[in-house]
């Protein structure tokens, strides 16, 4: 009977090496499987002996090469190879004879999503690879790449069971044989499909555990230690950073809570309601063609009013212009008189003074706490009512003449005394009258300390500051430094050294000390990590939990020569011109007090990267980035403050305006300032109205000056940009100077500008809201009087101008870009944007002025910073809400833009690779240039356009 049973086993195997049909080799695998499953191992070697295992490959190979091979033959045909061959020593030599190994190999590739197909080619691959006799087939890098991306689509589909399974441990060995033992780096592509086996698998929260666990990490940075200065690597160390930087455990921020430190109770909300809602407030580097507005009726109707026509006449204080007599008094002129002498004679005592401090050295005793210098008692308490933000046109702190306190008086000795022994000459800065303005303003902490900077002023750079250089590799090698702060914990100190929510807190006498408790600043926390390493966090914004780029701290107790690395761990931005040269800004009070008052760009080794830090609360969608900079300070023991960008504070504003009034000529420019209405916490929201005066009072010259077209100017609404202030300023400047292109545009129109859209914002170093928690660029379609004073009261004013029918000729919003280069508009079109977002629209038969695109042509003739090809005109759904949009849209401005500036730098043109300091204050003088040489050129033309709109 055992002898009848392998003739049997011989026939079969015969039978099945000739056989075709698809039923009769079906038929034989059944009885085979049946006959070798009942018998021994004695069965499988008879078989062999008979040439089974060539049968087998034989028929595999026949069925497998079909265009549609048939897996019901398939299926048990490779069940009983891998049976078979698991016996046959010589099984790996006679699949690479019959062109079986490369085919099964073949196999896997396509039914890596069918799992029983896959694991029987996976099984056979297996037979082959475990015979005594290995094939070059089998071991060719060739095969071992093929075999092992065909793994990568397999891991897909079953991650969670690898991991369940312990297979992470198996690729990570697998991973480390290779490196070890590729000396030749000639199996880059199997390491490198390894390494896509593993991005699959930590996929996965248990994936990556599993990772940790098993040592991965530390595994990959020594692997890669050894690949960096080989070029042909270089995708293996890209790759093995970012598995590393993927699987580093995340780490909440040191944080009791992810809500702002600052918090200020809101009308008709409960004290302890913040917004922690999720929004977009990012500025899109690139429109997405589905956000794009293709409602025709939405872009081409004008909606009601959103209050009463009766309400509008409670602006026409706004606009004395319209009705002033023009008579000039004598005191005013006298003013001016006395003004301009007393500069002059400044700037005569100034001058010599700064060329004798030139030479002078910094003493010990001259190394006093600056923060003497700059107190100012109980600045911080509310003083106005609740009901100061409903109404326009309060004069709130616009008081100038109140009696000094006792302490007031005390520390206004200790200013002249500062200024007689050092006192520089800022142009338009005054300390006396900032210090004085600065008692004026209102925060929530009730902040009763100045910034130096702010107080003191500074100078512009002596010429345009180059972009800086990055180092190549520079983000890895941060990466690589923040992996080894991962596995060696040896030099980790972790000690906190500032917390703003902590007011006794005392920084340890060996570490740097840190302070933002002042206008503008923004830090709230400081860790020291190293002996020279710091981790920042930033404060999010008032009554929210998110929106954290702006900075601006003071840092002392340095040590001159030693560079320190600090790292801002909580931003929020996907990326930033941190990463293409732009830098800080630095302000060393030591070189300001020996004549030097300059904002510097500072750091080295800058880059900006997604980190492994989390909220406290684990809030969802939330990643982090790190901002990393290191600094070498040039004294021993200075004052220093780091800063996003140059900052402008509030009491800077109300201080400009302040001094420019008093710098022009009465009888020349009508120049005067408003409170357009109070803010939440009690400020004064100013509106400053520039413009010519007449020639005469003869009526022709009146009657021109009352039909000038308006030019309506804000800024500042994202209290983070404050490069948009810096633009601002120099516009004032520019149109109170004596330059004969400003006294034509005063002569052609009534400018009307807001400098500041979001006092309280400033003032409490936000980066994006308002004390709402709200972003106030977003509330303009239905602004809440309450709330959103500031929004409601301008868009207020705009609907007078259009109901008295003066609508602007011209709006514009200046803002900031963290990650754009030059200037640029954005602007509104109905046909561009029908154009852009492919709409049945047919836009031929739409009819539409194309003078909006007037002004960004001009500019990119005679603007050197400015870049036309970065300028839009399309209106986005999610930008409906935005002064842009809204007063083009409802007021009906044909010209309504958003003003971008970089916060870094040029790309083009003359400033091409200069980082921006004097360039602002340059091309805002070019572009009113523009404005006169454009909208002027045919005066005609533009009256009959102006009464159009």
């Amino acid at each position: 009977f055992r002898q009848d049973h392998l003739q049997s086993l011989n026939l079969f195997s015969v039978s099945l090496q000739n056989e075709g049909d698809v039923e009769s080799t079906l038929n034989i695998l059944n009885v085979l499987d049946e006959l070798l499953s009942a018998g021994t191992d004695r069965r499988i070697q008879y078989m062999i002996s008979k040439g089974g295992s060539e049968a087998l490959l034989t028929a595999l190979v026949t069925f497998g090469r079909s265009f549609n091979p048939n897996y019901t033959v398939l299926l048990p045909l490779l069940h009983l190879l891998a049976k078979v061959g698991y016996r046959d020593r010589r099984i790996g030599l006679k699949a690479e004879e019959a062109g079986a190994a490369l085919l099964t190999l073949n196999l896997l590739k396509h039914n890596v999503k069918h799992d029983r197909r896959a694991a029987a080619c996976l099984w056979v691959i297996q037979v082959f690879s475990s015979s005594g006799t290995i094939t070059h087939t089998l071991t060719s890098v060739e095969t071992h790449t093929s075999f092992t991306v065909s793994l990568v689509p397999l891991i897909i589909c079953h991650s969670s069971l690898m991991v369940s399974k312990g297979y992470i441990s198996g690729l990570l060995r697998l991973y480390e044989d290779w490196h070890s033992k590729d000396t030749q780096h000639v199996a880059i592509a199997i390491r490198q499909a390894l390494l896509c086996c593993l991005h699959k698998v930590t996929h996965i929260t248990a994936g990556r555990q599993a990772f940790i666990s098993q040592g991965g990490i530390r595994l990959l940075y020594q692997a890669t230690q050894t690949c960096l200065l080989n070029k042909c690597l270089e995708s293996l160390v890209e790759s093995s950073v970012n598995l590393m930087r993927k699987c580093l455990p995340k780490t909440s921020l040191p944080l009791t809570s992810d809500l702002s430190a600052y918090t200020f109770p809101l009308p008709g909300r409960p004290q302890d309601a913040a917004n922690t809602e999720e929004i977009d407030t990012c500025v899109c580097v690139s429109v997405q063609d589905e956000d794009l507005e293709t409602d025709l009726k939405k872009l081409r109707s004008r909606p009601d009013p959103d209050r009463p026509k009766n309400l509008l006449p409670h602006y026409n204080f706004l606009c004395p212009e319209l009705s002033h007599d023009f008579q000039v008094h004598t005191s005013l002129c006298l003013c001016y008189i006395h003004h301009v002498t007393q500069t002059v004679a400044n700037h005569v005592i100034s001058n010599d003074s700064l060329g004798e401090r030139q030479g002078t050295t910094w003493t010990r005793d001259r190394q006093t706490n600056i923060h003497t210098y700059v107190q100012f008692g109980e600045a911080g308490v509310f003083g106005e009512t609740q009901d100061s933000y409903h109404s326009p046109g309060q004069r709130g702190d616009e008081q100038d003449d109140e009696e000094k306190t006792e302490e007031e008086f005390h520390h206004s000795t200790i200013i002249d005394r500062l200024l007689e022994n050092h006192g520089p000459c800022i142009p338009h800065h005054n300390p006396k009258l900032y210090h004085a303005t600065a008692t004026k303003t209102k925060s929530i902490q009730g902040f009763s300390i100045l910034a130096f900077p702010d107080f003191w002023g500074h100078l512009p750079p002596p010429g345009n500051e180059p972009m800086a250089p990055r180092k190549p590799n520079i983000q890895r090698q941060k990466v690589f430094e923040d992996i080894r702060r991962f596995l060696n914990t040896s030099d980790i100190i972790n000690q906190v050294v500032f917390d703003l929510e902590d007011s006794s807190f005392q920084s340890p006498p060996d570490s740097l000390r840190f302070f933002s408790m002042f206008e503008c600043g923004n830090l709230r926390k400081a860790v020291q990590v190293r002996r020279h390493e710091y981790d920042l966090i930033l404060n999010v914004d008032a009554n929210c939990s998110q929106h954290t780029q702006w900075f601006y701290f003071e840092v002392s107790n340095m040590v001159a020569d030693v560079p320190y690395r600090f790292n801002v761990i909580n931003c929020e931005k996907s990326n930033s011109q941190f990463n293409y040269g732009m830098q800080l800004v630095l302000y060393s009070v030591r070189e300001a007090l020996e004549g030097r008052p300059h904002w510097v760009r500072t750091g080295t080794e800058i880059c900006y990267f997604r980190n492994h830090f989390c909220p406290v609360q684990g809030r969802k969608k939330t990643t982090f980035y790190t901002l990393t900079f290191t600094i070498t300070f040039k004294h021993n023991e200075d004052v220093c403050y780091l800063a996003y960008h140059y900052p402008y504070t509030y009491s800077t504003v109300k201080t400009h305006l302040k001094v420019l009034q008093k710098s022009v000529d009465p009888a020349k420019i009508y120049f005067r300032q408003h409170v357009l209405c109070g803010t939440l916490a009690g400020n004064s929201c100013p509106l400053v109205t520039i413009t010519a005066c007449p020639a005469s009072r003869s009526w022709i010259d009146m009657h021109q000056l009352r039909n000038r077209p308006y030019i309506v100017l804000t800024g500042r609404v994202h209290p983070g940009e404050s490069n948009a202030s810096w633009v601002m300023k120099g516009t004032l400047e520019f149109l109170c100077s004596n330059d004969p292109v400003a006294q034509i545009l005063r002569e052609a129109f009534i400018f009307k500008i807001i400098p500041m859209l979001n006092p309280d914002g400033v003032i409490n170093g936000t980066n994006r809201c308002d004390l709402n928690g709200e972003d106030l660029n977003r509330q303009w379609a239905k602004p809440d009087p309450v709330l959103s004073p500031t929004i409601y009261h301008t868009k207020g004013f705009l609907y007078y101008l259009n109901s008295i029918g003066r609508t602007p000729l011209v709006f514009c919003d200046y803002h900031g870009h963290s990650r754009k280069k030059n200037v640029f508009l954005y602007g509104c079109s109905v046909k561009e944007t029908l154009w852009q977002s492919g709409s049945s629209v047919d836009t031929a038969g739409l009819k539409e002025d194309p003078g909006y695109r007037t002004l960004a042509k001009a500019l990119d003739r005679i603007a050197p910073a400015f870049s036309f090809n970065s300028c839009n005109y399309l209106v986005e759904k999610s930008r409906s809400s935005t002064a842009r949009v809204v007063v083009w849209r409802e007021i009906g401005v044909l010209r309504s833009y958003t003003m971008e500036s970089t916060y870094n730098g040029c790309d083009q043109g003359i400033y091409k690779v200069c980082a921006y300091g004097l360039i602002y204050q340059k091309d805002r003088t070019s572009e009113h240039k523009m404005k006169c040489s454009e909208l002027n050129r045919n005066k005609t033309a533009a009256a009959q356009e102006y009464s159009t709109a």
